[in-house]
């Protein structure tokens, strides 16, 4: 048989093979997959293999924080059988996103399971003690949520009811010496009531108009308290036991998504641990070497939570979680000291 005749008889084959089969030709497509950010899209690669088709919409060049969803990445969402996220609030614009391309598939977020730590844990410079009850209410917080949360309620209901029991006796005074002054202080709280709606309409305009650019500056100007990320540090797989929690859920995820390669991902995922495992093993043996007076890190990005409560460390970051904003002058200078 000549070499023409053999290659045309193997095609022929071939054609037929897919023709009677048509589930084994398309059995090797691979799932496509949209992950948030460029750790997340490592690890879908990992476990995935050349079973997934991966998009990563903030690559390891980009900022999530700054983050502009594209009508491209809005394709590639609704394209996506599985959209895997970071979770606690970290991606600010993916609410938006979601609903703007008509995702349907399956959400995944990575961080379920995670002992997340409230922000100010592992920050000695908590935002509330500016105002008096950061010590109490870190406590709360540390202890229960909602404990926290009652606690914030009862300082706001104390608070409330001494400025009414003051504003009644400035009122009773003001009655007994003089009406007339009480109208006119009636016509200022009215003016005063008007400007204030005024305001409010025109704040609550700004507040629909959020996308701006000048709107998302003066959001960026609150980041440091942590505001746009929601209570707690979404940072998570800085810890490598948490980084662990991420490969398991994405694998299930995956194992859901494609049965019939269940099994590889499982090996993917074990060959994965088991990398992750060597290197936390080599990160403690540094982090055990060093002296106590040597373990203040100074960062730009106060992304280092996880790291620094699993490994005794102190990061200090004077731009603080959101790197839109900026360093104050007193920050910098406590760092210097």
């Amino acid at each position: 048989m000549t070499p023409r005749r053999t290659v045309l008889k193997s095609a022929t084959a071939l054609v037929a093979l897919s023709m009677f089969s048509p589930t084994l030709a398309l059995a090797d497509n691979p799932t496509p997959v949209v992950a948030t950010f460029s750790v997340l899209g490592d690890m879908v690669e990992r476990i995935g293999g050349d079973h997934v088709d991966v998009t990563t919409l903030v690559g390891s060049d980009g900022d999530a924080h700054v983050y502009q969803p594209t009508p491209k990445d809005a394709g590639a969402v609704k394209n996506a059988k599985v959209l895997i996220v970071n979770g606690l609030e970290f991606e600010g614009w993916l609410d938006r996103l979601s609903e703007a391309s008509g995702f349907d598939g399956t959400l995944v977020v990575a961080t379920k399971g995670v002992d997340a730590i409230p922000f100010g844990e592992h920050d000695e410079h908590d935002d509330h003690d500016e105002h008096g009850h950061g010590d109490e209410k870190h406590a709360d917080h540390d202890d229960h949520d909602h404990e926290k949360h009652a606690d914030h309620d009862d300082h706001d209901h104390e608070k409330h009811a001494d400025h009414d029991d003051h504003d009644h006796e400035k009122h009773a005074d003001h009655d007994d010496h003089d009406h007339e002054k009480h109208a006119d202080h009636d016509d200022h709280d009215h003016e005063k009531h008007a400007d204030h709606d005024d305001h409010d309409h025109e704040k609550h305009a700004d507040h629909d108009d959020h996308d701006k650019h000048d709107d998302h500056e003066e959001h960026a100007g609150h980041d440091h308290h942590g505001h746009d990320h929601g209570a707690f540090d979404p940072h998570a797989w800085q810890s490598l036991d948490n980084a662990v929690i991420y490969v398991n859920n994405i694998t299930a995820a995956l194992s859901e998504a494609d049965p019939a390669h269940a099994g590889i991902f499982q090996k993917n995922r074990d060959a994965y641990v088991a990398e992750i495992e060597a290197l936390e093993v080599e990160i403690d043996a540094l982090m055990k070497a060093l002296p106590e007076d040597r373990r203040t890190v100074v960062t730009s990005h106060d992304a280092f939570g996880y790291f620094a409560k699993h490994y005794g460390l102190t990061f200090e970051a004077p731009q603080g979680l959101s790197t839109e904003s900026e360093a104050s002058a007193a920050d910098v200078a406590k760092l210097i000291t």
